[in-house]
C-alpha cells in the first residue's frame, strides 16, 4: 500500500496527490500538520529533513516530491505521463524546474494576500509579480498549440505547475488575462477531477492562516 504523508495547503504535496489520482492508485493519505508534527521521531524515521511531502512504499521511503513523481511514473506508468520525443520530454522538465526555482518562491511575497493578512511588502510584490509574469510568458509560449505541456495528454509538467498557478490566479489576485493558452491550461486542469478532490478546504486555509497570525505575533 502506498502511503503519502502530506500537507493539504502545500503545492509540493498536492502534485504527488494529483499524480497518484491521475493513475488512479490505492493509497492513504497521513496529513501531517506543520505545527510541529514534522518534526515527531516516527516521522523524522521517513524523512531526517522533516519536509513534506514524502511517500512510503511497502518499507521504501521516498522523499523530495520530482523524485517522488519520477518513482511513480517508473513504477506505474499507465498512463504514462513522460513523452518519449526528446523536446517534448525537455519541455517537461523545463517546466517542473522553472515552476520549483523560479515560481513556487515568488508566492512567498503573496502569502498575505493569498491568506487575506496584513503586512504585504509592496516592494517585494512588486518584484514577486514581475517574476510571475516572466515566467506566465515562458509557459505561453511553451504551450504553444497543444493543450498540456509537451503532449496532448497530462504529464508531470502540468501536475507541478498546476498545482502553483491557479493558487496565484484564484488567491494571489494574479490575472492570466495577458496568457490566454495558460488561462485555458489552468481552466483545464482545474476542472479535473483529480485537481476538484485534492482542492485545499477553506478550513485547511483558515489553520494555515491562525498559524501564520501566531508565528507574526511571536516575532
Amino acid at each position: 500500500m502506498l502511503t503519502l504523508y502530506h500537507t493539504p495547503i502545500s503545492p509540493n504535496s498536492r502534485r504527488v496527490w494529483v499524480t497518484l489520482l491521475e493513475k488512479g492508485l490505492e493509497f492513504e493519505l497521513v496529513e501531517v500538520k506543520l505545527s510541529g508534527e514534522q518534526f515527531q521521531p516516527d516521522f523524522l524515521a521517513i524523512n531526517p529533513f522533516h519536509h513534506i511531502p514524502a511517500l512510503v512504499d511497502d518499507g521504501f521511503n521516498v522523499i523530495e516530491s520530482l523524485a517522488i513523481l519520477d518513482y511513480l511514473e517508473a513504477k506505474y506508468p499507465t498512463p504514462n505521463m513522460l513523452p518519449k520525443e526528446v523536446r517534448d520530454l525537455t519541455i517537461v522538465r523545463m517546466v517542473q524546474m522553472v515552476s520549483v526555482n523560479e515560481l513556487l518562491p515568488s508566492i512567498n511575497p503573496l502569502v498575505q494576500r493569498i491568506l487575506d493578512l496584513p503586512g504585504e511588502d509592496p516592494e517585494k510584490v512588486e518584484k514577486a509579480e514581475k517574476k510571475i509574469a516572466t515566467v506566465l510568458t515562458f509557459f505561453e509560449q511553451l504551450l504553444g498549440d497543444r493543450p498540456y505541456f509537451g503532449s496532448d495528454n497530462l504529464t508531470l509538467a502540468d501536475v507541478v505547475a498546476g498545482t502553483i498557478v491557479p493558487i496565484l490566479s484564484l488567491r494571489g489576485g494574479i490575472s492570466l488575462d495577458k496568457y490566454p493558452k495558460v488561462s485555458a491550461w489552468s481552466s483545464r486542469l482545474i476542472a479535473r477531477p483529480a485537481w476538484q478532490n485534492s482542492q485545499a478546504t477553506e478550513e485547511a486555509f483558515a489553520e494555515f492562516r491562525s498559524n501564520m497570525l501566531a508565528r507574526m505575533q511571536q516575532n
